[in-house]
């Protein structure tokens, strides 16, 4: 069963021409011309239940607005949207009971009270009764390890402890569906961390659906299973993430620490040689021109091998390329 079905979506906002110098600044003021920017352009995608999905694009490619219109904040210019079973435009308030958002550059905790406030105040506005409320925020709090954070002024938390209270937030009237719009953005490794492995928690055990954007490939790999990528309004790729990995991922770094000295003009053929030290080279290479165990026994032969390590480029580098194959410049 899906929980999203998108079918050629479009949206197109109007933009204020701005006009240069004082006279045509007058003009402007008298008659303002506008001209339209295509924000999205035909988008057409499913979401299944429970699903992990990541929504990925450059900045300006439409993932934003995207969300806005799944969630009801826009209306779409055109083609239809469900989200589970409501069109968000029209349904937007019973749509509201059954999905969380989070917005990772808008909070939605009160900043002067402390989150347990805005939590009990969300139990009234989803029209729960307080002893569930209670044993919710008793759940999250334990999912999310915010039981030290609840009692404590949201303007006094640190940016990390804040968005773990604000994905908590969401989760309070136990949406089917959560919508993610970086929720990462400025956080730290071990915060990044946490939100990960409570939200994959929240899906493993309650079938909560994750509509992630983030320009974290590390949000990517540790949470989403299929991943959807936009360019100007557009998907331009759309697989599953080991796919992805599978068909992008096919250069491969090796880092190798030998017994003795290795020569400063260290070679072999088919290989980018990256750097040289005094006992270990770091290598490069492509595994559709050159075998991996054609490399290895070149390396093997190379000297006393005492430490060898292979591993793929980051994942960055594989959507940044994909970016750059989708806008050729």
């Amino acid at each position: 069963m899906s929980s999203i079905t998108v079918t050629n979506l479009q949206k197109t906002f109007r933009a204020k021409r701005k006009a240069a110098g004082l006279g045509g600044s007058l003009r402007a003021l008298v008659r303002p011309q506008y001209s339209s920017v295509e924000a999205v352009r035909g988008l057409s995608f499913q979401m299944e239940a429970g699903e992990l999905l990541g929504f990925i694009g450059p900045n300006g490619a439409g993932k934003s607005t995207t969300i806005k219109m799944l969630t009801g904040i826009l209306h779409p210019s055109a083609g239809e949207a469900s989200v589970l079973g409501f069109t968000p435009w029209k349904d937007r308030q019973k749509l509201a009971y059954h999905i969380g958002t989070v917005f990772g550059q808008r909070q939605q905790l009160w900043v002067h009270l402390p989150a347990i406030d805005t939590f009990m105040l969300f139990g009234k506005i989803y029209e729960l009764d307080d002893k569930d409320v209670k044993r919710r925020i008793g759940f999250l709090s334990e999912a999310f390890e915010i039981q030290d954070l609840l009692e404590t002024p949201v303007r006094k938390l640190s940016l990390g402890q804040r968005m773990r209270c604000e994905v908590a937030a969401s989760l309070l009237h136990r949406p089917k569906l959560l919508l993610l719009d970086e929720p990462s953005i400025g956080l730290d490794v071990v915060a990044k961390q946490h939100i990960r492995d409570a939200i994959r928690r929240m899906n493993q055990e309650e079938g909560v659906g994750v509509l992630l954007t983030s320009h974290d490939a590390g949000d990517l790999e540790a949470m989403c299973k299929r991943v959807i990528i936009v360019n100007h309004g557009q998907i331009v790729y759309e697989d599953k993430v080991s796919n992805l990995k599978r068909k992008y991922l096919a250069s491969k770094m090796v880092e190798v620490r030998y017994a003795e000295q290795v020569s400063r003009d260290f070679h072999l053929d088919g290989v980018e040689v990256l750097k040289v030290g005094h006992y270990g080279v770091k290598l490069r290479f492509d595994t559709h021109q050159t075998p991996v165990q054609k490399v290895l026994s070149h390396l093997t032969e190379a000297g006393d091998v005492v430490d060898i390590t292979i591993s793929d480029p980051p994942l960055e580098e594989v959507i940044a390329r994909i970016y750059q194959e989708a806008n050729p410049t």
